[in-house]
């Protein structure tokens, strides 16, 4: 048997965490802790390898429930190779510090299960629907693999340099820095936001660290007051300036 598609063989790689082409992860396991995973992204594996649902404390359980959403991750362990992609959207390898990253969880495909994580939801602190609403903020030293509709748009964010962005093409950024939401409206509908430019919530970031940007957008919030400002931060620890030590590879 041949053809061209025999030419998509798999990626040698020494990193535990590794592309696979554009759209697919590949996760070395028997070289240090096991991987946490998005339940149901496992492509293919080789070797003895296991899956098992992620036990869930009841806290962080509570949290997800009252935010409306949860993260369905499995617990991957064994010896092998396992490769994880979801609806082939284009992946994305980020070294995490201690600083920690902040990701919608939507996006999430798979960390290191040493790491620390929790979901906090935008939606539960300000009754705004459908923008940002659930976020996971992952803390510690390792790597977490992300997905985004095409290619990203990584911004750096420095103390004399802040940046703004669509809330709904917004997909993560360091934990450390300083968030504020805010609906610059024009027009009373929310339907008719920034009148006819189709422009509504938006997330500004100060400080000093990395924002991702897709390039896609979901829909628009809704029933939402028009012309409001909202303040929030996210994470929590020290150094609120100091700058996230993640970068998109």
């Amino acid at each position: 048997m041949q053809s061209p598609i025999f030419h998509h063989t798999v990626t040698p790689a020494q990193e535990r965490f590794a592309r696979q082409g554009s759209h697919m992860l590949r996760v070395a396991l028997g070289q240090g802790d096991d991987v946490l995973a998005r339940a149901g992204s496992m492509v293919a594996f080789e070797g003895m390898v296991e899956f098992d649902g992620e036990y869930q404390p009841p806290g962080r359980e509570r949290r997800q429930h009252q935010a409306g959403e949860a993260l369905p991750l499995m617990r991957c362990y064994g010896q092998g190779s396992v490769w994880f992609a979801n609806l082939a959207q284009h992946v994305h390898v980020l070294d995490v510090d201690h600083e920690g990253l902040t990701v919608d969880s939507s996006y999430v495909l798979a960390l290191d299960a040493h790491l620390s994580w929790d979901v906090v939801s935008v939606e539960s602190q300000y009754g705004i629907p459908g923008v940002g609403t659930h976020n996971l903020v992952i803390s510690g030293r390792g790597q977490v693999a992300i997905t985004t509709s095409g290619q990203p748009l990584a911004l750096r964010v420095t103390p004399e340099r802040y940046c703004s962005a669509d809330a709904d093409a917004v997909v993560a950024w360091s934990t450390s820095l300083r968030v504020q939401m805010q609906a610059q409206t024009s027009s009373k509908p929310i339907w008719r936001r920034r009148g006819a430019t189709g422009e509504g919530w938006e997330l500004s970031f100060m400080g000093d660290g990395h924002v991702v940007v897709q390039p896609s957008e979901m829909l628009p919030p809704q029933h939402t007051s028009h012309g409001e400002q909202l303040h929030f931060r996210q994470g929590a620890g020290p150094g609120l300036d100091q700058g996230g030590a993640w970068g998109p590879r």
